[in-house]
This record gives structure tokens, sequence and C-alpha cells, in this order.
């Protein structure tokens, strides 16, 4: 066994058959990684019990649990235990299925046809609705950005040409982006709204997150701060920002995760919307007759627009992603599914096909494909299209039951579908609900936005 490299640490790596070539810390033999392989006047180092990635000194291991970053925090106040989870019957919750690659031909040919006779009388053809803004026409024509970030551009400049046709983006707003990431939507938003008052911005993001845009704004207007928590968690009527202004909020999301965006449409509709319907609702002070009789001819005019003025949400536009993350336990559109005569079997399944539609399949060689795929997934790597295993859907899986095409339509169909259960969810719930398609296929093949105003469509006026 050959001596480690002068000045490298001296740990033997087995698996890589050579020492360890990282740089000890002065006077000491072996890295951090690999500290507790050294002796220091009788004092051993040990894994962290919270995170063995790290060491401690075993004498001061008591010190170190009440300071270790991987040590349990304290949660927020915003933090409610699976507010927003949904399913909450036991019997209800799904079982574990089998995947699609184990069906019979005879099980997958019934789920289509369950497929098709549940879609059937649907409006599944969506309308193209491929606007711009001009906050980011700079950007757009700037030759520094590359076609990964044009395309990105293209789609956020949608999102607020969307916005902006809803009259959403305005002062005396509470914007809410759900999936933050590095808050790249939130800084077009903000762009967009340079000259207005009285605007709020909450990042919503359960991971931490590297390079974000949020801290580099100059605006005094504007605030921003970040939530790191999850949806499922996420209590807006405790966030202090929204106690103290009560502000309507607008949710707003780019390529928001299967599941996640059922969370926030349950997070705003639910949790938040009905909370401030019941805080609104107190009684009625004590009038005298003559007050009655004086307000009475008022009564009608002025209750619609009470109404429409006091809706805690104003909009909500969410670019729909990774239909075969979805789960039946959160999932906003079970009592849709239930009554085409659907339910978590045929949805776990739905879901998965759902893939279909996005997964680059092609009748061409396994080389091609491979290439293929490779390009798709370095272009919209952010946008997370698609992370679905090829055991699922790969070609060899349906071989001689499917052709490319028939995959593909029936993977968009399981896509609508879905989606109109979400569409079906807010309409029940007092809002004129969207979808449309609001960029191209050949931008990003997850194109479809989902937009929800208050029905009728009055919104909020600005507070000042």
């Amino acid at each position: 066994m050959a001596a480690p490299e002068p000045g490298r640490c001296a740990f033997f790596v087995p698996r890589k058959r050579r020492f360890c070539r990282m740089a000890p810390a002065a006077g000491r033999r072996f890295c951090g990684e690999h500290g507790q392989h050294e002796e220091e006047n009788g004092r051993r180092r040990i894994p962290c019990p919270l995170d063995p990635k790290h060491t401690v000194y075993e004498d001061q291991l008591q010190k170190h649990l009440r300071k270790c970053n991987s040590r349990e925090k304290p949660k927020p106040v915003y933090f409610v235990q699976d507010i927003n989870a949904g399913l909450k019957d036991v019997a209800e919750t799904p079982e574990k299925r089998v995947p699609l690659s184990s069906l019979s031909k005879e099980e997958l040919e019934n789920l289509i046809i369950k497929l098709k006779k549940a879609s059937n009388g649907l409006e599944f053809h969506l309308k193209e609705q491929i606007l711009s803004h001009q906050a980011l026409q700079e950007a757009l024509n700037d030759p520094k950005n590359g076609e990964s970030a044009f395309k990105h551009l293209k789609q956020q400049a949608s999102i607020l040409g969307n916005m902006e046709k809803l009259h959403l983006l305005g002062p005396g707003r509470c914007f809410i982006e759900f999936g933050a990431g590095r808050g790249k939507l939130s800084h077009w938003v903000d762009v967009a709204l340079q000259n207005v008052e009285n605007v709020q911005f909450l990042l919503v993001e359960r991971a931490t997150t590297r390079f974000k845009v949020d801290g580099k704004h100059q605006r005094r207007d504007s605030v921003f701060e970040r939530l790191q928590v999850d949806i499922q968690h996420l209590c807006l009527n405790k966030v202090p920002i929204l106690e103290k202004k009560k502000l309507p909020v607008v949710g707003i999301g780019k390529h928001l995760c299967g599941a996640a965006t059922d969370l926030a449409l349950r997070c705003l509709v639910e949790s938040y919307a009905a909370c401030c319907d019941a805080e609104n609702e107190e009684p009625a002070p004590k009038r005298s007759r003559t007050d009655q009789t004086e307000v009475a001819s008022n009564n009608s005019a002025d209750n619609e627009s009470s109404k429409a003025d006091c809706k805690p949400v104003a909009g909500i536009v969410i670019a729909l992603c990774c239909h075969h993350k979805c789960d039946w336990t959160h999932y906003v559109g079970r009592e849709f599914f239930k009554s085409v005569g659907l339910g978590p079997v045929e949805f776990h399944y739905f879901q998965r096909m759902s893939s279909w539609a996005t997964c680059g399949m092609r009748e061409t060689t396994n080389k091609a494909s491979a290439s293929e795929e490779s390009e798709e997934q370095t272009s919209d790597a952010e946008e997370h299209e698609q992370a679905f295993s090829k055991i699922e859907s790969g070609p060899d899986t349906l071989q001689g039951i499917l052709t490319v095409e028939e995959r593909k339509e029936i993977g968009c169909l399981c896509k609508r579908l879905i989606d109109h259960g979400r569409t079906e969810y807010l309409q029940q719930r007092g809002f004129k609900a969207v979808l449309q398609y609001y960029i191209e296929s050949a931008v990003s093949l997850e194109n479809v936005l989902l937009t929800a105003v208050p029905s009728p469509s009055l919104i909020p006026e600005p507070t000042t």
C-alpha cells in the first residue's frame, strides 16, 4: 500500500483503493470527513447522531447537539400539521398498487375504456392563450440569454400576460408564489409592478434554495418574504404579514409539481378563504327603526359590492406540471372522480399513464430515443418535465398494444381528466376556473395554465 500524498488525508478509501485526497487541517493527519479516526490527547471524534455526515468530539457531544444545524428546529407560527393534506378517512386511503407494466392486456384495455367513458361529454379542447408582457421584452430580446433561458422567459411572459388580462396585476395585493425555487416568477411580477404601491410577495419553498433572486430587489415599495415550509402544512391565516395587512392574495406558480398544485389550491380555497369568510361573518350591530329605513334602499346595491371587496383570494394562476406525481390522498378532484364512477385505483393508473403525453417516445432507434430524451431533460430540467421511469412507459412495455400516437393521446386525456377535477373543485367553491394553453408545445410540453378568479369575476378593489 502506497503512502498518502504529502499534505493529504491519511485515510485509505477501500472502495476507491487509494488514500483520501482531501486536505487535513494544520497539524492533523485526517481531513474533516475522516476526523473520527484521529485521536488527539485521548480525545476521540465520533459521527454526529443527528447527521453522520459530520463528526464531533465525544466529550463535546451534548454541547454540539444543542446547536447542530441538523437538529429539529422550532416550527414557525404558520406551520399547522397536515392542514392542507386533504384525505383523512383511512378507509379511503389507496393501497399500494401494482405497476402498469404488470397489468395484462385486458386490464389495460378496461382502464382505457373507463378513461374514455369518464371523459365523454367533457370539453377537453383547450383554447390557446399565448400572451406576453412588456416587463420581459428587454430580457426576451437580449442575445446573451441562451435557448433554455429564453424558453423560461417566454413562459414567464405569458403567465404575466394572462395575469394582466385577468386584472390581477395591481396595487394592494399579496402575491404568493408556491414552489418558488429561486423566485424568478415573483421577480418578474415585481418588475411589472414597478410603479405600484402596497405590494407584498410571499415565496413558499420547502427546500433551501441557492442563487435566489428575491434578495436583489432594489425597490422599497414591495416586500419579499420567504416561507420555508411544505405547502401541506402552510396556514396562510397565521402568516404575520397577512394577519396584519389583510390584503387579497393572488396564488401563482410556474410548473407546480403534481400534488403540490392540489395542496396549493386547498391552501388558498379552503384553509385561507374559508377562514377569512368565517371571520367576516360577525353578528350585525343593532339598528333603530329609523336607521333600518334609511339604509334599506342601499342594501341591495351595497351587498354585492361589499362581497366582492372582501374576497380573500383575488385570483389563481398556476402552470401545471408532472401529473404522474399526483396523489389521491391530496387530490382536490376526488368528488368529481367519484361522480363519473372512478376511484383511487383508477386514479393511480391514470396519473401514471399521464406521463405518456410528455415522455418523448418516438418510433426511432433506441439510440435516437435516448438522445432526444437527454436533450429534453437538459432543456427543461427546472420544470421536471419528465422524471418518470421508462419502466412504466417505455415502448417495450406496451409493444403491440398501443401505438406511439395512441399512448400520447391517452396520456393527454389522463392529464385533462385530472385537471378537470381541479376546475370542478374551484367552481364548486365560487371561482370561475379555466384551463388554457399558455405556450407552444415546442417551448414546453407542460404547457397548460390553470386560472381562476372569483365568480362572478369581481376582483377585490385595491386597498391603499
